[in-house]
């Protein structure tokens, strides 16, 4: 995509312009583009500038290095509850509900170019986009269980709605990968591609889309959250009040403790 220039710097996120269309790339690649609390504040504040800019007639999210997203970065230090626990429920309504509702709340459709790992909010944040394209690499993961968590960022409305509860089910409670190709062939994606045409594929599907109608791209997408997203808010409310319990268990510490010293986890249940 050598085509789109850099148009503005944040310190995790680089935004991209070509014509009406713009590039939003997270970039934090020594981490996987995992979100900490910068990364959290730099998304929204770019999805919210292209959002209320009229220029921009669709946008395209994509990661920086060899990974989409692996989720929330647990090295960094947490916000913390009055109590000691960590304060999940804060970071989800007050830093990453925001992003899933401008994403589709915007009047303007928005792409997911996943170029690698798209696990936990990473993968939230890919369904919560109109079109998702992969890399044949790429692969997909709700890692919420493997630490003791549940899904959030919308992904207990978004992955149901797409593949059904049985798949679901599957991927919540196992939290195994599922490659690009079986994900496309679940209906959980939209394109799978090799991996050195996939940033040229998303870029010419961005720019027929920003070329396209707008305005009746905006109403398709008012419908299409009419019928699928109207509960999108109570569903996230639930969801951070459900992590905020898990994140108060036995099971979530000692998984982030196992993540930490890189061995599998002992849960005990409790």
């Amino acid at each position: 995509m050598s085509d789109f220039e850099l148009g503005r710097q944040y310190d995790t996120v680089n935004v991209y312009r070509k014509g009406a269309a713009a590039r939003i790339e997270l970039n934090r690649p020594e981490s996987m583009n995992a979100w900490n609390k910068q990364l959290g504040l730099d998304l929204l504040a770019a999805l919210r500038a292209v959002a209320e800019d009229a220029d921009v007639r669709a946008v395209l999210v994509t990661g920086a290095g060899r990974a989409f997203s692996s989720g929330a970065d647990l090295k960094e230090e947490p916000q913390r509850t009055q109590a000691g626990h960590r304060d999940v429920y804060s970071v989800l309504t007050e830093r990453y509900h925001p992003i899933i509702l401008t994403i589709r709340e915007m009047p303007k459709p928005v792409v997911a170019a996943v170029n690698g790992a798209a696990a936990g909010i990473g993968l939230s944040l890919a369904l919560a986009c109109d079109l998702i394209l992969a890399a044949e690499s790429a692969y997909i993961v709700l890692a919420f269980v493997n630490i003791g968590l549940v899904p959030d960022g919308g992904s207990s409305l978004l992955v149901p709605e797409r593949v059904g509860i049985a798949r679901a089910t599957e991927l919540a409670m196992l939290g195994e990968r599922l490659a690009a190709r079986q994900a496309l062939e679940w209906g959980l994606i939209n394109q799978v591609w090799p991996d050195d045409e996939l940033a040229s594929r998303a870029g010419k599907l961005v720019t027929r889309l920003a070329e396209g109608p707008t305005r009746s791209y905006a109403g398709t997408k008012r419908e299409l959250n009419n019928w699928l997203y109207h509960r999108m808010r109570e569903q996230l409310e639930l969801e951070a009040q459900i992590q905020q319990e898990m994140a108060e268990s036995g099971d979530f510490a000692e998984g982030v403790a196992a993540f930490a010293e890189k061995r599998q986890p002992r849960f005990t249940g409790a």
